[in-house]
């Protein structure tokens, strides 16, 4: 008898339906504006004559430099591979089989799937219109859900929506729900600058929880790095989940050069220069008939809704440029999200989508 290597795996296992990332879904093309990263990084070098050894698995000088970046102590930080390690080890460490977490779709989709891939359930608020995100929604949907919600994730700014989940609004979540982890993902945030951050929440809330990200702003999508930002009795928890050498040392190298004053001054230049390059496609797309909507943005990408969304999409994919499409979630039908490139590339983008009208 053939062995049915499908029948093998967890049932749960069986019935997921894998995120799909940009380089999963993949596209023949030149331009790829699809996966929010930087137009460019910079240059790094590293030491190869300790590649014969185990990493730390917590690299002091990574640790100590975020730590310094975000005006927190090192025993309220952990380094990730990419934040996606973290939003699995909060779920893993925190809940039980039968507990779960909260999301507000629109979102970020590894959310769902790391909840799902832990055997955890998962329960969607629901929006104002307009998409608008407020206290009550979560909290509504906290009371709802058939479980007991051990986390509500949010991103802010949120993707593919561009934006900010109000401070106030946060407030409101961590007192009125003190046994929940709130868990503010703020991969983008420097991009709306860093005074929209909730860091400065941490030591007055301790069920809050900060990701946070060398990927965007930073340029480094391609050495995977991430932080967990919390209280100290939160960081314990998860390094007693986490692998025993997640950060890979050439990984480790890169970080402690970006997180130097040198790195971080790059940064701010990188983000005050893909900030202005956002605000001027957003005015040339406003000139576009095909165009019929474009949301606020405080993040290195614009989500545009045209009166055909899948007939522009292609004709941006025959043309070799690939984008990314939200046709499929619900409320964003015929909406395309355009990532902050260089500015020949958002060039190119606009001599595609002009001649379409």
């Amino acid at each position: 008898m053939a062995l049915d290597l499908e029948s093998l795996a967890c049932k749960h296992v069986r019935e997921l339906t894998p995120y799909q990332s940009a380089r999963r879904i993949g596209g023949h093309g030149h331009t790829f504006l699809n996966a929010n990263e930087s137009p460019k990084s910079q240059l790094y070098f590293f030491n190869s004559t300790t590649l014969n050894r185990y990493p730390d698995c917590q690299p002091f000088e990574v640790v100590q430099g975020y730590a310094d970046y975000v005006n927190l102590k090192r025993d309220e930080v952990l380094v990730t591979r990419g934040s996606d390690e973290a939003i699995g080890l909060i779920i893993r460490t925190f809940c039980e089989v039968g507990e779960g977490i909260v999301i507000a779709p629109p979102t970020y989709g590894m959310y769902e799937i790391a909840a799902l891939t832990n055997r955890a359930q998962v329960y969607k608020a629901k929006r104002d219109e307009g998409f608008k995100l407020k206290a009550k929604n979560l909290e509504e949907a906290v009371h709802e859900a058939p479980f007991k919600v051990k986390a509500i994730f949010i991103d802010s700014p949120a993707n593919p929506l561009g934006e900010l989940f109000p401070k106030d609004e946060l407030v409101k979540l961590l007192k009125d729900l003190p046994q929940t982890l709130i868990v503010m993902d703020e991969a983008y945030v420097e991009f709306a600058g860093n005074d929209n951050s909730c860091v400065s929440l941490l030591r007055e809330y301790p069920n809050l929880i900060v990701l946070r990200t060398l990927s965007k702003a930073f340029a480094l999508a391609g050495i995977r790095c991430g932080f967990a930002l919390a209280h100290p009795s939160i960081i314990a928890l998860m390094t007693k989940v986490i692998d025993p050498y997640p950060i890979a040392d050439p990984v480790a190298q890169v970080a402690r050069q970006a997180l130097a004053r040198g790195g971080i001054e790059l940064m701010l230049e990188r983000v005050k220069e893909l900030n202005e390059r956002r605000e001027a496609l957003r005015e040339h797309l406003k000139a576009l008939p095909i165009v019929e909507e474009i949301f606020p943005s405080c993040a290195n990408f614009l989500l545009v809704r045209f009166k055909d969304g899948p007939k522009t999409f292609e004709a941006l994919v025959q043309k070799g440029i690939i984008l990314r499409s939200f046709e499929n979630r619900p409320g964003l039908e015929n909406c395309i999200r355009i990532t902050i490139g260089t500015a020949e590339e958002l060039d190119e983008v606009m001599r595609v989508l002009s001649a379409l009208n």
